[in-house]
């Protein structure tokens, strides 16, 4: 947002009728009644009251501008050589403050860093830019993303020329600095005791002027083209997780550094493993004697098998945890929880049938259902 001349010159809180004070709700609440009462179309030949109260409430009502416009009033109040209560300085100013001192800090309220104050698109002028970020998707099998991998990912996007280097001038020539703006991209607006800054209307900002534009770019300095980057992915990524890749996006403007690659990592499953952060996640099926008689069985891992002991009298769902058999991370590997699921066959052989019905015989299932939901109810 530029400063702008009515700034100095108007009070919006005297306009509105509400002190500096007022918060944000109140001069809201202010402005529509003012809106209501001075509409053209309600009331005609109020225009110009309409207008002045809908300027005030553009900076007033947006918080950013509200403290940009704060800070110049008082800026002005306390470096206005013309105030009854301002005592002359050194050098013709107030208060030992200068009027060149206070052009300088107006200058910085409205210019941080390059860029105006209040602007997300970057510098007040048009000279190095930085290049535009990027996204790009990468699919990694589960192990790849278990242990990490170094492989590319294709991008298509603008890069330096590949003719002129990125200068946008053509072989042999080389960009001149611009004579109107000396190179600076900006030239000063004075506007009384104050200047203002804008953008070289000659070389657009760009402090240069490409007076042989090369061939191939145009003079842009960048050309669209498909490339491949590397990317070293890192053991432990999760699906969905992304990975910055700095400067390895668009290329810059003027001489300004490359955008940023973002790569978005997806993880395709695994036939046998799930996973859960750090830990991965096995289902492993015990028959029926074992969960009730207790068994050692052979339980799958990233490495190789490793046996395990199911103990006595464990139900199907019971899950065992193996300490640092998990995801390898910077942080140290996690666990592979191992859940147990006892197998019911869908067709016994017969002596399997034969040995069921024995064991039906001797087990009373509703009294063990009995006991179950004795407290319940009826």
């Amino acid at each position: 947002m530029a400063p702008q001349r009515e700034w100095f010159e108007k009070d919006y809180y005297k306009v509105l009728g509400v002190p500096s004070t007022a918060s944000a709700k109140e001069i809201a609440k202010k402005y529509r009644e003012l809106a209501k009462k001075y509409h053209p179309d309600a009331h005609p030949g109020s225009e110009e009251r309409f207008k002045e109260v809908s300027a005030a409430y553009d900076v007033l009502g947006d918080q950013a501008r509200r403290k940009e416009y704060d800070e110049v009033r008082r800026a002005a109040a306390v470096g206005n050589p013309f105030t009854s209560h301002a005592a002359p300085g050194p050098g013709g100013a107030t208060g030992g403050f200068r009027v060149d001192d206070l052009s300088d800090l107006i200058g910085n309220i409205f210019t941080r860093n390059g860029r105006r104050a209040g602007s997300t698109t970057g510098p007040s002028t048009g000279g190095p830019r930085r290049g535009a970020d990027l996204e790009a998707s990468l699919t990694l099998a589960f192990l790849d993303a278990v242990h990490g991998v170094t492989t590319t990912v294709n991008v298509s996007s603008d890069a330096p020329c590949s003719t002129c280097g990125g200068s946008g001038a053509a072989l042999g020539t080389r960009p001149a600095t611009c004579a109107s703006c000396g190179g600076a991209g900006v030239i000063n607006d004075n506007q009384g005791m104050f200047s203002f800054s804008r953008a070289c209307p000659v070389c657009q900002g760009s402090g240069r002027i490409v007076e042989h534009p090369c061939p191939r770019c145009a003079g842009a300095g960048v050309e669209a083209r498909a490339r491949q980057v590397k990317v070293r992915v890192p053991a432990g990524v999760e699906d969905g997780q992304r990975i910055r890749l700095k400067n390895r996006g668009g290329a810059g403007r003027g001489g300004g550094p490359a955008g940023d690659l973002y790569v978005t990592v997806r993880v395709a499953p695994h036939p046998v493993f799930g996973r859960r952060g750090r830990d991965l996640l096995v289902t492993v099926p015990i028959t029926y004697p074992e969960a009730v008689l207790g068994a050692e069985i052979t339980v799958p891992t990233l490495d190789k098998p490793v046996t395990v002991k199911v103990p006595a009298g464990s139900r199907s769902g019971r899950n065992l945890r193996l300490r640092g058999r998990g995801v390898p991370t910077r942080g140290g590997a996690g666990d592979l929880l191992v859940t147990l699921e006892v197998a019911v066959p869908r067709s016994p052989a017969p002596e399997e049938r034969r040995l069921v019905e024995s064991l039906a015989a001797v087990t009373d299932g509703e009294s063990l259902r009995s006991a179950l939901f004795a407290g319940s109810p009826s």
